[in-house]
């Protein structure tokens, strides 16, 4: 069920929200409740703080239209209430890979000063 949610509602952002300020978003997980009363919908967005704030708001905007058609698409009696959350691991594994290439470039340095010596 997670995973029909995660692609049902990274689907609509794409194709059907048309609010400007959801822009590009990358729905990367769901999560949903064992008696489906909730749906915590996790995403992220390539761009600065600003940019992450203006489609925060304007996912929370999208909400209700979202929670309305996950209802028709998964054919349940009941929606789920549905939460969007902005997903940090995504932007913190970034940091750990520019990290690792920032390693990467003084070792290269170091052996290239060891090597003229």
């Amino acid at each position: 069920m997670q995973e029909q949610v995660r692609e049902e509602v990274s689907q609509m952002l794409a194709t059907e929200v048309r609010d400007p300020g959801v822009g590009l978003v990358t729905v990367t997980r769901a999560k949903v409740t064992a008696d489906l009363s909730l749906a915590r919908v996790y995403w992220t967005i390539l761009g600065n703080e600003h940019e992450r704030q203006k489609t925060q708001q304007a996912l929370e905007r999208a909400t209700g239209f979202v929670r309305h058609l996950l209802a028709e698409r998964l054919s349940l009696r009941r929606s789920p209430e549905v939460k969007f959350i902005y997903d940090a691991s995504v932007a913190a594994q970034q940091r750990v890979e520019e990290i690792i290439q920032e390693i990467h470039a003084e070792d290269a340095a170091r052996k290239k000063v060891d090597e003229t010596r």
